[in-house]
């Protein structure tokens, strides 16, 4: 791997890894990761395709091609469908995006289907954190922000690395020169994976 493919794993890679397996990821599972086309959902999709997941990606028209090329089963144009409102039900959404209400998130999940929030707004993320658990005692469903502690999560990467089971995705390399550009393209939020730093 060069430097910036190295470098666009760990930050990214480790949440996906660490926030599938708080969802409980198992074999089988139709797995929807809302919000795939960035640095975390990239690698969540080929992740989830490493442990034989189902996937449904969900980002922007501009990704899909992407999302396809690295593994999704299914995607969906958030701009053309509310994937809330089909009749698909998932038994786990990784949530990188968090635009909608936590209900109707909850109206997506199959029966025993968990909810991970990993990022959004503060609204949504103090929605998940009040409302989640309270949605998680009332029912079978589980849904809120879940913590992931850290293991020895950076080694189980490197082997998937190796066997060329995950790639890194990288939208754009930039100079040490040129950061103030990067964070501006970056703060779009229209990336496709990972911005990198050349040094």
């Amino acid at each position: 791997m060069s430097y910036e493919e190295a470098a666009a794993v760990p930050v990214g890679g480790l949440n996906a890894l660490r926030f599938l397996r708080k969802g409980n990821i198992q074999s089988g599972q139709k797995v929807l990761i809302n919000g795939a086309g960035g640095s975390i959902g990239t690698i969540a999709v080929q992740l989830a395709k490493s442990f034989d997941a189902e996937v449904t990606a969900v980002d922007s028209t501009r990704k899909l091609d992407m999302l396809r090329s690295i593994g999704a089963d299914q995607v969906i144009d958030y701009t053309q469908e509310d994937f809330t409102k089909n009749e698909q039900r998932y038994d786990l959404i990784l949530d990188v995006a968090a635009y909608r209400s936590i209900f109707d998130y909850k109206r997506a999940l199959s029966p025993k289907g968990i909810y991970v929030m990993v990022g959004g707004s503060m609204a949504r993320i103090f929605q998940a954190m009040f409302l989640g658990p309270w949605i998680s005692m009332t029912g079978s469903k589980k849904m809120g922000i879940l913590a992931a502690k850290p293991n020895k999560d950076l080694a189980f990467l490197k082997e998937l690395l190796e066997a060329s089971k995950v790639v890194p995705v990288i939208d754009r390399r930039y100079t040490l020169s040129e950061v103030p550009e990067a964070l501006r393209y970056f703060g779009e939020g229209h990336a496709k994976g990972k911005v990198v730093i050349t040094v």
